[in-house]
């Protein structure tokens, strides 16, 4: 049988310590068995790691920062589908989606899919919004409250016990033991991401994570939850192994059942000293860890594929326990003039 051959655009190429998932959704789709796949890769920076691996990306384009607006991105994809013809686009930044959840109806007019969440699915949870999603839907969040103003942190200690967790309202989170350190966090988080700075109350306990593929309707088509091994000091998981847990694959048919998720997703949980699971997060999209799935059984980024397609998918249903994913990094030999060229002319 011929398999179809499929342009797919992908973003999230920084695989530097704080990863993005381009490069590990990218790996996934080239070990599709329903689709072979040529593979653009857009890029923000000009020294994101995945533009130069050749042996995954096949060219890659330099695309609008998603503060430049909607129309700059339009029109720089239409440019861009000129030229490669995509099928599929995958967007993997949570500031990026709304964007692309904006223009939806654009790509799609032009012959692009994308398979992502509502606006409402992604407003909601925010981490701006997670304290009210969780009363909302039944399910265990820590207490958090948004604040505007560096004045606002000498009020926490009436709210909150100390530590508490400061985080930024897309990246970026650090735990503070004294409301100095609030204030520190407060500055250098807010310099980066802007307002607001959500505080957190502090869970201690055993860290574990999620991710899966909703339909859309209420099904969950993945799911793959997992244990971090290591933790880097952004927080991130550097080592991990996929696990069997019944109560968290219960959270999440419940999540994706409730909400009607529609897309990618991971679950950020805290098991606590009561044994019970705390939602921390819900990023709106695939993980940087997402080629476990792939490794254990269930290939999430193919499905997504397929379902912007609109092609039907049978849930996964099993998937292998006692699979590691270890992150490493090595270095690459890059032409400078390979640099200068997508720095320059935006293509590579």
């Amino acid at each position: 049988m011929i398999r179809k051959k499929l342009n797919i655009a992908v973003t999230g190429l920084n695989a530097i310590d704080s990863p993005g998932p381009g490069v590990a959704v990218i790996r996934g789709l080239l070990e599709a068995k329903s689709f072979d796949t040529n593979i653009i890769g857009l890029a923000y920076e000009s020294l994101e790691p995945g533009i130069y691996m050749h042996n995954l990306v096949s060219k890659t384009y330099q695309v609008p920062y998603p503060s430049a607006g909607v129309d700059n991105l339009l029109s720089r994809l239409e440019y861009i589908h000129h030229k490669e013809h995509l099928d599929v686009i995958i967007p993997n930044f949570d500031a990026e989606l709304y964007s692309y959840i904006k223009i939806e109806d654009d790509l799609k007019a032009m012959g692009i899919n994308v398979f992502l969440p509502t606006m409402t699915q992604l407003e909601e949870r925010q981490k701006i919004n997670l304290f009210d999603f969780g009363q909302k839907y039944g399910i265990r969040v820590p207490k958090s409250k948004a604040i505007f103003e560096i004045s606002e942190i000498y009020d926490l200690q009436k709210e909150f016990e100390m530590p508490v967790v400061v985080k930024g309202k897309f990246y970026d989170a650090g735990v503070a033991s004294n409301i100095d350190q609030v204030k520190s966090l407060y500055k250098k988080i807010s310099n980066k991401w802007g307002l607001p700075i959500i505080i957190q109350e502090f869970i201690s306990g055993t860290e574990f994570n999620i991710t899966g593929l909703g339909d859309g309707k209420g099904n969950t088509i993945a799911a793959v939850p997992m244990r971090k091994q290591y933790i880097t000091d952004k927080g991130k998981a550097w080592g991990g192994i996929s696990i069997a847990d019944q109560t968290m694959l219960d959270l999440t048919y419940h999540f994706v059942s409730s909400t009607k998720w529609r897309g990618g997703f991971e679950l950020e949980l805290m098991k606590d000293k009561n044994n019970e699971f705390n939602l921390l997060e819900i990023n709106p999209r695939m993980p940087a860890w997402i080629y476990l799935a792939v490794g254990v059984g269930q290939n999430i980024p193919e499905a997504l594929v397929q379902m912007a397609l609109g092609d039907k998918v049978t849930p996964f249903t099993t998937y292998s326990i006692g699979k590691m994913f270890i992150r490493y990094a090595w270095d690459m030999i890059v032409d400078i003039s390979e640099f200068q060229k997508i720095s320059t002319t935006g293509e590579l």
